[in-house]
């Protein structure tokens, strides 16, 4: 056991410190670049704790200078999620290999392993904190276990998800995966308008590929959003907002430049995106009524979760209170998947059960 547990700290820290480097770096960048009459040494280092705390998903409660209003941030980029993942894994199987078989069981190293990490970034997202951003530290221990878990179980010996599981995991990939793509092709046809935004930014050299790393890492959030509003329930861009086929109502953008895919009036023919979720919920049925109705109502449930996860990570605060809803509906986006799915599976399973009867 105490072996277990030193070869756990030592490459917890080091996964850290293999993120929190080449943070820092880009942060003393920017704190060099921007200048600042009330910075001081310890703001990079700061910095590079918030990137880091950001990429888990932590949410930071802000004191917006000069007056210092208060704000959140919670809108925070899905793709950097990935970062953390794959150091953790990669960490995680050095830490196997170093133990060489020396545990009893590889769940329970996976425990003290996640356990450590959520300790450590508990304590940094604590003592990171200052007057103008605090860190919801206390978020940090729940985030920080499950993400490790999560990592630490796709490595060694990995533990294989459940067929329901893997069913709503397809479903929910093929949605993703087809709005990651609609997303790419609105991109492509409005290269003038983010462009635009972009050059309105005068990011420079160095800005404009944090700012094309930036948008990199926001786009499973602009895919989220894209499958919302083929869903018909639409997104929010600032408070008292809303963007969906049937309803339209927008008020100033942010210079962000992926919002330069944005429709500029009501598209009531996207709609017809509904049919695709209601085919989407045919395709459930018929996996997994191949194994029975259990199945199938498992999966259907494992779906609606996968929904409301990808609702909350898709969708938060952006500093200001004008900026307070920013994203999906968590509420109406899963109540259309879980509606749209729904009518597509029951209609399968009765098609499939009628015709059942009338051979027997």
């Amino acid at each position: 056991m105490q072996r277990v547990l030193s070869v756990s700290l030592s490459h917890v820290i080091r996964s850290a410190a293999t993120l929190l480097l080449p943070f820092s770096f880009i942060a003393l960048i920017a704190w060099a670049t921007a200048g600042s009459a009330s910075g001081s040494t310890s703001d990079p280092i700061r910095g590079a704790v918030w990137i880091w705390l950001g990429a888990h998903h932590l949410p930071f409660q802000l004191a917006l200078p000069p007056t210092s209003l208060p704000g959140y941030l919670t809108f925070l980029p899905m793709g950097g999620l990935v970062l953390p993942f794959l150091v953790i894994r990669a960490a995680f199987n050095r830490a196997i290999d170093r133990l060489q078989g020396d545990f009893h069981d590889i769940n329970g190293v996976r425990l003290i392993f996640s356990s450590m990490y959520a300790v450590l970034l508990t304590a940094l997202a604590f003592l990171s904190g200052s007057t103008a951003v605090t860190p919801q530290w206390y978020l940090a221990p729940i985030f920080g276990f499950i993400l490790c878990l999560l990592a630490t179980m796709s490595a060694g010996y990995r533990v294989h998800p459940s067929r329901a599981l893997r069913i709503a995991l397809r479903i929910t990939s093929i949605y993703i995966g087809v709005a990651l793509l609609v997303t790419t092709l609105l991109l492509i046809l409005n290269f003038t308008q983010v462009k635009n935004i972009t050059i309105s930014l005068q990011p420079g050299i160095f800005g404009g590929l944090l700012l094309l790393f930036l948008n990199v890492l926001y786009l499973p959030n602009a895919a989220v959003a894209t499958a919302a509003y083929f869903s018909g329930t639409g997104l929010a861009v600032g408070a008292g907002t809303i963007v969906s086929p049937w309803w339209y109502q927008l008020g100033q953008l942010p210079a962000l430049p992926l919002l330069g895919i944005l429709p500029t009036s009501r598209q009531p023919l996207a709609l017809l995106g509904v049919l695709f979720f209601i085919g989407l919920g045919v395709l459930l049925a018929r996996w997994a009524l191949a194994h029975g109705i259990q199945t199938l109502i498992q999966s259907y449930l494992f779906t609606i979760a996968l929904a409301t996860l990808l609702a909350y990570l898709g969708s938060g605060a952006l500093l200001t209170a004008e900026m307070g809803a920013l994203g999906v509906s968590i509420w109406k986006f899963v109540l259309s998947i879980a509606l749209e799915i729904g009518i597509g599976a029951a209609a399968t399973t009765f098609v499939m059960n009628k015709r059942l009867s009338v051979k027997s």
